[in-house]
């Protein structure tokens, strides 16, 4: 990444370095701030420790849960916080996330043993508030050799990830947080852009 990059999308690479650099340090120098950062459904509920519903997205499971997160923000963050200005991506980012740690909270709330981690639950907030401005856009899913129009990308992925809610997946996937993430992405990018609205139906009628 140049300056010239960073200038045009601050707050997505500050977010990059951000979390490279808390995760860096817990995968290197202290493997514990994982436990103290991550989303402990009990701790937060019993304890109050509201703090992890913030926290818990710069810490990660592992370097590739890193590199795949990191890899998502790079590329979709910057067209994301183009559209929206920096302030209101920065809402959009931390609003996701927040409403991705709500969402596990209220599902997994009898379960006090349940904790979850990483960036993915606000990274899915910008992919889906991407697929709102641009709905036509290729998205590749691995290991399909092609990519799918953007809104079609959506659709299955709200579609696949409330059912793996409902079903409780044990994959070791914090699907409920994907989910979460993903809506709040969708009605934040609405709510603060309320063109966009517009544009996407544009879109569709050729307009």
């Amino acid at each position: 990444m140049d300056t010239a990059q960073m200038l045009e999308a601050p707050a997505t690479y500050a977010l990059l370095i951000v979390n490279i650099l808390v995760s860096g340090y817990a995968f290197t120098v202290d493997r514990n701030l994982n436990n103290q950062f991550d989303l402990d459904v009990g701790r937060v509920l019993s304890r109050r420790e509201y703090y992890r519903l913030i926290t818990s997205g710069f810490v990660h499971g592992d370097p590739i849960h890193l590199l795949f997160n990191m890899y998502t923000l790079y590329v979709f963050g910057p067209v994301v916080e183009s559209y929206m200005g920096l302030i209101p991506f920065l809402i959009l980012y931390f609003g996701s996330e927040l409403a991705a740690n709500g969402l596990t909270l209220v599902l997994k709330r009898w379960q006090r043993g349940y904790s979850s981690l990483g960036a993915s639950g606000a990274i899915c907030g910008v992919l889906l508030s991407f697929c709102v401005f641009q709905p036509f856009s290729k998205i590749t899913i691995f290991p399909l050799p092609i990519g799918i129009p953007a809104f079609i990308y959506a659709v299955f992925y709200i579609g696949y990830s409330s059912f793996q809610v409902r079903d409780d997946a044990r994959d070791g996937i914090a699907h409920e947080a994907h989910l979460g993430g993903a809506l709040a992405g969708i009605v934040l990018t609405l709510l603060l852009r309320p063109d966009a609205l517009a544009v996407l139906i544009s879109h569709f009628s050729g307009g």
